[in-house]
């Protein structure tokens, strides 16, 4: 296909930056109560979810990012046996999860019901068969509303939500008082896991704002990192837990992933060492971030 044939979806990264797509078919284009939602094919990333103007995950390199989302905290975690996913919508959180053979509980809570039964419907390879799985209890709410009216705890809570952008549902979801809410709600070993944000320069202060907020919280924190084709960027996790601890080494890592017969195509000892491995630049920005996110002062993104 030629360059006048495409049509092109254009993800504005901050207003004198932007990623194109090469668009072969738009699937759906819908707002729903909380956002904008798209799902498109295109020629080099093939299918697309883009919420509110932003990619979310493509079907060429989603398994890069969700394999980095979950699996540290699933492996540090001694026995994840009841697991809790915020976001999510995609299903693909869900099936890196359910790889791990203890798991006997995943509880997931999304706040838009229809970009759960569009990504249900239309993006298979992402979620394979996961939302069917008989271990999973499947809730449509708001996140900290859900977290307030419970009494349950997890060994492994997942957030797996948007960026904290002006317009989006999210902006709470990266405060001091929701990683409050989150330890909370944690068994004596249990862990979190959390999206956070664009890891390159210049646009890493949302990142920074989002680790140091949860370090207040978190005795154990640790920020890493991994790069996402279609994110055009190195995308930014947090891995924190409310006690401290010690990073596996990447022996430990592949003795893990060996002794619960896992199959990744991404993450391995090797991969691990390379993501916890920061650069120095990026190293003294984080280190010396001295925000604090806070419902009565939130931080948003382009």
């Amino acid at each position: 296909m030629s360059y006048e044939e495409h049509k092109w979806f254009i993800e504005h990264t901050s207003p004198g930056t932007a990623h194109m797509f090469g668009v072969t078919s738009f699937l759906r284009s819908f707002r729903t109560d909380y956002q904008q939602v798209e799902i498109a094919d295109t020629e080099l990333y093939g299918r697309i979810l883009i919420l509110d103007g932003k990619i979310q995950s493509s079907e060429f390199d989603e398994y890069m990012y969700h394999e980095a989302l979950v699996h540290p905290a699933m492996l540090m975690c001694p026995a994840p046996r009841c697991v809790l996913v915020i976001g999510g919508g995609e299903g693909a959180t869900l099936r890196e999860v359910f790889r791990h053979p203890m798991v006997e509980k995943l509880v997931m809570v999304d706040l838009d019901q229809k970009v759960v039964e569009q990504c249900r419907e239309l993006l298979g390879s992402w979620h394979q068969g996961s939302f069917d799985d008989k271990r999973l209890e499947l809730v449509y709410a708001d996140a900290r509303d859900y977290l307030e009216n419970i009494d349950d705890r997890f060994d492994v809570i997942i957030s797996d939500v948007p960026e904290p952008v002006e317009v989006g549902p999210a902006t709470k979801l990266f405060t001091r008082q929701y990683f409050e809410m989150l330890k909370e709600r944690l068994t004596e070993t249990g862990l979190v896991a959390l999206q956070a944000g664009d890891y390159g320069k210049p646009f890493i202060e949302a990142h920074s704002a989002i680790y140091n907020t949860i370090k207040q919280v978190m005795p154990f924190a640790r920020s890493y990192r991994s790069f996402i084709p279609s994110f055009n960027t190195e995308w930014g996790f947090v891995v924190a837990a409310p006690y401290k601890l010690d990073l596996p080494t990447t022996f430990m890592f592949d003795t893990l992933i060996a002794e619960r017969n896992l199959t990744l195509n991404y993450f391995d000892g090797i991969t691990a060492k390379g993501m916890f491995s920061i650069p120095k630049d990026i190293r003294n920005i984080i280190d010396n971030e001295t925000r604090i996110i806070d419902d009565d002062n939130l931080f948003t993104t382009y």
